[in-house]
């Protein structure tokens, strides 16, 4: 299966159930982030410290995995130079939604968050990258390439999945039921049943990946980065997120500069 072509087509068909993630600030936020008063998140509900983005004035800023019209333009509106770069071509649409209503300067370009060739190396002072990185089964090339194309004494802000989200059954935790059932690393397409995998596809959802903490916290630090900044969250409403945080994040730094 190719799985790249899957979560496009899926998250382009969120688009028009409505996602979340999906829907475009509105111009109120745009005329109050051009003010200096904004907030972003990497998580469900935590928004990231200020100071973790530093003076973004004439910054590069390319928001990875980022697309539906919401951290991008914030960012732009803020005084950043920004690039959206995301998978599914209806989120990237809606950024450019946005710019166009709202006067912005944003770049938009699509393709895998594992694969930044298109942008040269030290090409950017800040990578912007939510928790989208569940939608791809290997995330430390993720990693190596947010390396690779920031510059010298970068940042890396980034959202995670706490790898305990995807130990438990997942019908049986909307129950509140908690039984562990599937071994980190998760992957849809192997920790599922044929036939839940099945259903799961037809259904036209995205087919999603728990990595394991070696990976999203050791891979960056393989990678090359200095961890500066750590916080985590939940999602308020599950019953697990309820009981333990289920999303991290971090802010790293490439040395130099």
């Amino acid at each position: 299966m190719d799985i790249l072509e899957h979560n496009r087509a899926a998250w382009d068909r969120e688009v028009e159930r409505g996602n979340r993630w999906t829907v475009p600030v509105t111009p109120e936020v745009i005329a109050a982030a051009r003010e200096g008063c904004w907030e972003l998140v990497v998580t469900p509900e935590k928004p990231v410290p200020r100071e973790w983005f530093g003076d973004l004035e004439g910054r590069d800023v390319l928001c990875l995995a980022s697309g539906g019209g919401q951290q991008g333009p914030v960012l732009s509106a803020a005084g950043a130079r920004v690039t959206v770069f995301d998978n599914s071509p209806r989120q990237l649409a809606q950024d450019r939604t946005v710019a166009d209503r709202d006067g912005l300067s944003l770049a938009t370009v699509q393709g895998d968050m594992r694969d930044l060739s298109a942008f040269g190396d030290a090409s950017f002072d800040l990578v912007f990258h939510p928790c989208s990185n569940v939608f791809v089964p290997e995330v430390r090339p993720v990693w190596r390439e947010c390396f690779r194309v920031l510059r010298p004494g970068g940042v890396l802000i980034s959202g995670m999945a706490n790898p305990v989200l995807y130990l438990f059954d997942a019908e049986k935790l909307d129950r509140g039921e908690l039984e562990a059932r599937h071994r980190i690393p998760y992957s849809d397409l192997e920790s599922l049943t044929p036939e839940e995998r099945e259903k799961r596809v037809q259904s036209g959802d995205t087919l999603e990946f728990g990595h394991t903490l070696q990976d999203l916290i050791g891979g960056q630090l393989d990678a090359g980065f200095l961890l500066s900044g750590f916080f985590d969250d939940t999602w308020s409403t599950s019953v697990l997120g309820r009981m333990i945080p289920t999303f991290l994040a971090t802010r790293a730094v490439k040395p130099g500069g």
